[in-house]
């Protein structure tokens, strides 16, 4: 009897199968680390495994005998299809977990705190282009922290020379299911892992698990992406599981399986009314199956009591989430709710109610004031902080509000007749409404203005939009070729006449846009000239692309040929020069532009206009 050294199959073994068939048909066919991989093994299929060999006793050639298999007969309404493939090396996979004896904990998790979170989170995102984040970003990232707590958990099981061994493992890789629907409609789970989850923060962890996901639908995964997981992560919920036991491959300690989130099925006939004045919160299952070799019941049990705890908001968890993605918000926590009556009471349950009508029209109040505080409107990237006055707790608003209506006052109320006005809306509605009109791309400080009817005529074309406005197509080219030509210009300048004096547009490019939509406008409403007093800087810009004055006459400025007959110096008189110009706009009307002289640096602008 000889010893031999084998991998232990893994979940992603089927992956392997359907790999190594591709590269014997075509080796340019797979990826450059499955290649080398192949190749280094003579041309045969690896197993990747957890990064976990183990031996196992072998019998010679001679010692096997060989029993021919019983024949399988099928019944008149029966069809014997072969496993071939991913769902025979699936199979196979599953007969190796049954070998794992394992076990499994459940806990029931309130989602109410990971949803708000992540609703304010997504928001924040949506308002600067960036991608959402699901609950298995938060709920996988949970994991990584309460395993720094419950290390245990991250532990596995093996075999090595007849004795048996506790992994320690000092780092995360956390494998994430990943759903991927094949080319003939069949879908497979994918587990790649994240490396070093525990040494990222989450901003970091974030970027590397949609990388993952990413590659996974574009079969752009390598061979590391799939060695040494140390605890994975699995999400049946998405197909309506409400929870679920999944099998435990060789060589990992634990996997996490998240159920569905929903009400409690005896309060799924309540209305959402009666739920949103109760207080109640949907709920989600999860599990951890878990090797009992290695891990006993009460760590497990612990683990996911940190799990729950963590996803609810204890020991900061959202605040450093928040500050990791630079999100000037508080996150909403865990806790109470607070002076709830019930329908027809009266008494301190009516008073509280009423605080908390008051409370919501100061909130709205403070948006418009403080709003563009934390408006993000710095393109260099500073991002900005938190204000107290803009928090609903300041007011001892709590997240059980969000989903309760209020009185709004006349916020997003429009002049035209048969707008939508907010004169109730749920806590929630008001919130994202205040954000997307002072705290996104626009900021707006408006509320020191004496006249009552100016600041309600802002708050109607600002609110109802929310700041929002679509673009046609024809618009949105518009503008982009105005910054064509702006940045064009400039950076011919740059390139030709180097060393000399500028006082350049770059950097405020959109002028462009905005002054072109002013002429369009100005156009529209039979005005027949427009006057523009301004600055040095991006004066020459002006003139070449809305002006129209001659490029050549510009250029030639900068080569020192100036107008003998100009009296307002030398130097960079270039920069003192005023123009005129007919500009037709798309509309097909011509207005007269015109750039006033700039002759002296000490100088207004308006008086000289």
């Amino acid at each position: 009897m000889s010893d031999q050294t084998a991998s232990k199959p893994s979940i992603n073994s089927w992956l392997e199968d359907e790999l190594y068939q591709q590269y014997l048909n075509d080796r340019k066919a797979v990826d450059e680390s499955w290649k080398t991989i192949f190749e280094t093994n003579g041309g045969s299929k690896p197993t990747t495994g957890n990064g976990i060999a183990a031996t196992v006793p072998v019998a010679p050639k001679s010692a096997i005998v060989t029993q021919p298999a019983p024949a399988i007969q099928a019944g008149p309404a029966e069809q014997l299809v072969a496993l071939r493939g991913a769902a025979a090396r699936i199979a196979e996979n599953m007969q190796a977990s049954l070998s794992v004896p394992t076990a499994t904990s459940q806990r029931s998790i309130p989602v109410k705190v990971i949803d708000e979170n992540r609703r304010i989170l997504n928001h924040h995102r949506a308002l600067a282009g960036k991608g959402k984040l699901s609950y298995t970003h938060i709920i996988g990232w949970a994991i990584v922290k309460a395993l720094k707590d419950v290390p245990a958990i991250n532990n596995a099981y093996v075999e090595n020379g007849g004795e048996a061994y506790r992994v320690l493992r000092s780092q995360i890789a956390i494998g994430i299911a990943v759903d991927v629907a094949g080319k003939d409609g069949t879908r497979s789970l994918m587990v790649p892992n994240i490396k070093n989850a525990g040494g990222m923060n989450f901003a970091q962890y974030a970027d590397a698990f949609d990388d993952i996901v990413k590659r996974a639908r574009a079969a752009k995964l390598g061979l590391p992406d799939f060695t040494g997981t140390t605890i994975s992560l699995t999400n049946p919920g998405t197909v309506g599981t409400v929870a679920s036991v999944p099998r435990l491959m060789p060589g990992q300690g634990a996997i996490i399986a998240t159920g569905t989130i929903d009400y409690p099925a005896e309060y799924q006939g309540v209305t959402d009314e009666m739920r949103t004045m109760l207080g109640l919160s949907k709920v989600m299952n999860v599990t951890c199956t878990y090797d009992h070799r290695v891990i006993q019941g009460a760590e497990s049990g612990a683990f996911l009591g940190r799990l729950q705890a963590l996803l609810q908001g204890e020991d900061n968890f959202y605040d450093r989430i928040f500050a990791d993605l630079r999100v000037p918000y508080h996150p909403v926590k865990w806790e109470p709710d607070r002076h709830t009556s019930l329908p027809g009471a009266g008494g301190s349950g009516r008073t509280a109610e009423i605080a908390k009508e008051a409370a919501v029209l100061q909130l709205i109040n403070a948006y418009r004031v403080r709003g563009h505080l934390i408006a993000d409107l710095d393109p260099l990237g500073t991002e900005p902080s938190y204000h107290a006055e803009l928090d609903p707790a300041t007011y001892g608003l709590t997240i059980w509000d969000l989903d309760r209506e209020f009185l709004t006052g006349n916020l997003g109320q429009e002049i035209s007749d048969g707008a939508l006005s907010l004169e109730r809306a749920t806590l929630r509605q008001i919130l994202e409404t205040l954000r997307q009109t002072y705290c996104a791309k626009i900021g707006c400080e408006y509320m020191n203005i004496q006249h009552p009817e100016q600041k309600r005529w802002l708050q109607q074309h600002m609110e109802p939009k929310a700041n929002a406005w679509p673009l046609d197509r024809e618009t949105r080219v518009r503008i982009l070729e105005r910054l064509m030509e702006a940045e064009g210009f400039e950076h011919f300048l740059h390139a030709r006449f180097v060393g000399q004096k500028r006082f350049s547009l770059e950097g405020g490019e959109t002028a462009m846009a905005i002054l072109d939509e002013i002429l369009e406008l100005a156009a529209h409403g039979n005005v027949h000239e427009i006057v523009v007093g301004m600055a040095h800087r991006g004066r020459l810009t002006v003139l070449a692309n809305l002006v129209g004055k001659a490029m050549t006459q510009i250029f030639s400025e900068f080569e020192g040929n100036v107008d003998p007959d100009s009296t307002q110096g030398s130097g960079d008189v270039k920069y003192h020069l005023g123009s005129s110009g007919i500009r037709r706009t798309t509309s097909g009307r011509d207005i007269t532009v015109s750039v006033a002289p700039n002759p002296s640096h000490l100088e207004a602008v308006d008086p000289v206009v």
